[in-house]
């Protein structure tokens, strides 16, 4: 029986553009969008239509860090192990892929905050916006115990966290390589379990309950638990059809735990099957459209604070001043969304896939942009 669900003879299928695992990378940038802007709501979302809303920000921040090792495991793991790829050129390529996106956004929102205390309508919360903060947000160091970070464009942490992943990569690549995929797969939950164990004897919480000042402590146990997922895909054929129903019972299954309470270790189970089976089921097509979409899911994800900072400021204060009912307060939530949206489609179109093309070229004619067996799909790009 076991068989015909998972075998070592079969070729697992590669991980592709406009598949499942693309797909998911823009569900879960479109749900980030609504957990941020879910309590600017007439009637928060968690309130009105379910929990998840409020816990939005820890299970996708944890399906985003689990996905990202699952990821780059599948698509830079060959090319680093086998040292066609260095550890340098390695994390070069991946800060270059975070840091121009994150400081014109970053400046954005500082210039805002400026022209706003200019005109007399400074922050309602300054406290989110002290600027000894911002120099550790700028450098993306704020998850690594250093002084500074907190508010701003707060989302970046995980950036930032990542970031220290990035360095562990070849690492913990060389440690799995030597370990066949069964024996990764339990290593890796086994590492995270007691990952969780030493926070709580140490620190009295989980993991998951990390602060970001200490945020790369949060996101090395999953980034590596997704590395190990993927070393496990990567050496076991799942068959498709069964991998397609266990994703999609794990996703009606983490909606349905998630109306009760977060259930965090559960919770991991289910997104761990979900990105395990949309790698086995790639689907038989891919779509472009799908493609696209996924490929704004790094702007939409660092832009979106910035929008609602900016958004519902003005909002809020003509909605008061105008003295507007409820129906016209959620059309200004409903256009602050689409909102979010359309500025990261236009990041992504005008700005950044520009600066990415020209720094790839610039790699590859420095010799270091080396060719990679799979496309990148990772949230963070």
């Amino acid at each position: 029986m076991l068989q015909a669900v998972f075998s070592s003879r079969n070729e697992p299928p590669p991980i592709s553009r406009g598949g499942w695992l693309d797909a998911l990378r823009f569900i879960v940038a479109a749900l980030i969008i609504l957990h941020h802007f879910q309590m600017s709501a007439p009637v928060p979302l968690a309130e009105s239509l379910h929990p998840v809303f409020e816990r939005g920000g820890f299970l996708l921040t944890n399906f985003f860090l689990i996905d990202s090792g699952y990821v780059l495991m599948r698509v830079y793991g060959r090319a680093v192990g086998s040292g066609r790829m260095s550890k340098t050129d390695f994390f070069l390529k991946r800060a270059l892929r975070v840091y121009p996106a994150h400081l014109i956004v970053l400046g954005l929102l500082v210039a805002l905050v400026l022209a706003a205390t200019l005109a007399g309508k400074p922050p309602s919360h300054p406290e989110w916006f002290a600027w000894d903060q911002l120099p550790a947000q700028v450098a993306l160091v704020q998850s690594f115990g250093v002084y500074g970070g907190i508010g701003w464009n707060a989302p970046t942490w995980s950036i930032s966290a990542l970031l220290g992943c990035y360095v562990a990569f070849p690492f913990v690549l060389r440690g799995l390589s030597r370990i066949g995929p069964w024996t990764a797969l339990a290593l890796v939950v086994v590492g995270y379990l007691a990952a969780n164990e030493l926070s709580w004897a140490i620190l009295k919480y989980p993991v998951y309950q990390m602060p970001l000042n200490l945020g790369i402590w949060r996101a090395l146990p999953l980034f590596i638990l997704g590395m190990g997922l993927a070393w496990f895909a990567q050496g076991v054929w799942i068959n498709p059809r069964v991998a397609g129903w266990a994703g999609a019972l794990a996703a009606v299954a983490l909606a349905g735990v998630q109306h009760f309470d977060k259930h965090a270790l559960i919770s991991l189970v289910f997104i761990s099957l979900i990105i395990v089976a949309a790698g086995a089921a790639p689907g038989r097509k891919p779509s472009k459209l799908v493609e696209q979409a996924a490929m704004v899911s790094f702007s939409m994800f660092i832009s979106n604070e910035v929008v609602r900072i900016a958004w519902f400021g003005l909002a809020e204060a003509a909605a008061d001043k105008l003295a507007l009912g409820d129906a016209w307060r959620w059309g200004l939530w409903g256009l602050g969304v689409l909102a979010a949206f359309v500025f990261a489609f236009g990041l992504h179109y005008l700005i950044d896939q520009p600066i990415q093309n020209s720094i790839r070229a610039w790699l590859k004619a420095r010799g270091r942009e080396k060719p990679v067996s799979q496309p990148v799909v990772s949230l963070e790009g």
